[in-house]
């Protein structure tokens, strides 16, 4: 996994993928193990993508409330 390639929608799309594979019940143990460790990393990128995203919002917000004061 590229991480700064990567887009969040890039990121949710391999998640979902990973979580149709495990949901099947088809992959091997090890196989499984191994697709969990890539949804975490994936999980962990695009919760910190978005944690990113609402404090660029909040700092926004913050700028047109001081200027409108």
């Amino acid at each position: 996994m590229d991480e700064q390639t990567l887009t969040f929608e890039q990121a949710m799309n391999k998640l979902q993928a990973i979580v149709e594979r495990l949901e099947a019940g088809e992959e091997t143990l090890d196989n499984s193990i191994k697709l969990f460790e890539e949804g975490a990393k994936l999980s962990s990128f695009c919760y910190d993508k978005l944690k990113s995203a609402e404090q660029k919002v909040n700092r926004i917000a913050e700028k047109e409330n001081d200027e409108n004061v």
